[in-house]
């Protein structure tokens, strides 16, 4: 865990160094394409994060597999897979993780987190509604049989639901449920999306056998979302920076007029403008993942609110830096052979995704009215 807020450790910067090292080797633009197409399966590399560099496991305890580390390692990683567009399921791992460590159940946690750590398993969480925000009032319910429970209802919008091996989904209560992805009785419909390496599905329950996490009732999903959210800000700044750092080794390189792009005022500044986003949106995101790893401490702050204040800044710029960078990069950007769009439509499904807009609500609940008034307009 990093003492100073905003520096890396030694650890943490060799850390970075390994996971960018593999995304060179493995994720590479055919590689990322033709995943998204259907045409290659990610579980192979997904289980190289797991068995080989163990960066499934950062922020889980070292007695369940993991590296006993914080989200603040995490969010290094984040940033990595985000500049390459790797179509993992990192993030649905993450909030699975914090998810069964907030449940306070040890027989679940040392059941399923160290598959979870090694890459064995893929899990996918069941909590927003089909618009991508977390879920006002859980859509799917729980019924007792015996030991197990039963579920009926649907989940829309599962990230990653349509690949897992393992779901872990918030019923009414909230009451927190773990099933095997071919469980009987459980339907899984892949849904069109607009980023392709991020798939998402619909779910149905019929009767679906489902182990109780936790007690009735216990569930208290926010700060695992808001861990997840934190992630996503992080992710978006891997985005922002190579599309970023595309646009200006473009302007030095394209040629009008005799000379760089780049020595135009108008590219010049734009560019300027896409760095100052881009570090802003860099600090934000760290300061949320170190809220995270504080939370509770005198010397901390709020998560919440941090996750929140990340989500929005995070979104905004990756927006921004994406559509701004197809500006510099001129006709070429506008073609599918190009990655430009790819890195856009992400930024844009992102901005939607895991509470989206409402952050901004949020956001000023939290820092105007506090915490208690802040966390119930989470999902309007």
């Amino acid at each position: 865990m990093a003492e100073r807020e905003f520096v890396l450790t030694p650890e943490m910067v060799a850390l970075r160094e390994a996971v960018r090292d593999h995304c060179a080797r493995a994720w590479d633009e055919p590689a990322v394409r033709a995943v998204s197409e259907g045409q290659k399966s990610a579980l192979d590399e997904w289980r190289v994060l797991g068995e080989q560099l163990g960066v499934l496991g950062l922020a889980v305890p070292e007695r369940w597999g993991g590296a006993g580390a914080g989200l603040v390692e995490a969010a290094v990683v984040a940033e990595e897979l985000g500049a390459v567009l790797a179509p993992v399921p990192y993030l649905s791992a993450v909030l699975a993780a914090r998810s069964l460590l907030g449940s306070g159940d040890e027989a679940a946690c040392a059941d399923l987190l160290p598959g979870l750590c090694d890459g064995s398993r893929v899990f996918a969480v069941a909590r927003a509604d089909a618009a991508g925000r977390w879920a006002a009032a859980p859509t799917v319910r729980g019924v007792r049989d015996g030991g197990w429970f039963r579920l009926d209802g649907a989940a829309a919008g599962v990230v990653d639901g349509d690949a897992a091996t393992d779901l872990l989904v918030v019923a009414e209560g909230p009451t927190l449920f773990h099933l095997a992805a071919e469980a009987p009785g459980l339907t899984r419909k892949l849904v069109p999306t607009l980023d392709l390496t991020r798939p998402q599905a619909d779910l149905r329950f019929e009767n679906v056998p489902a182990r109780l996490v936790g007690g009735e009732g216990a569930a208290e999903p926010e700060p695992a979302e808001d861990a997840a959210v934190g992630l996503l800000a992080a992710e978006l700044v891997g985005v922002s920076r190579t599309m970023f750092d595309m646009s200006v080794a473009y302007a030095k390189e394209r040629m009008q007029f005799g000379r760089p792009i780049g020595s135009f005022q108008a590219v010049k500044h734009r560019c300027a403008d896409m760095l100052v986003e881009l570090e802003l949106a860099r600090s934000v995101a760290a300061h949320a993942a170190w809220a995270h790893d504080r939370a509770g401490r005198p010397d901390g702050d709020d998560p919440a609110l941090a996750a929140s204040l990340a989500q929005v800044v995070a979104a905004d710029a990756a927006k921004r830096i994406t559509g701004g960078a197809i500006q510099v990069l001129g006709g070429i950007a506008i073609t599918w052979e190009h990655p430009a769009h790819l890195y856009y439509k992400r930024a844009v499904a992102a901005a939607a995704l895991w509470g989206g807009r409402t952050h901004r609500t949020r956001l000023a609940a939290l820092a105007v009215e506090g915490p208690a008034e802040g966390r119930t307009v989470h999902a309007r």
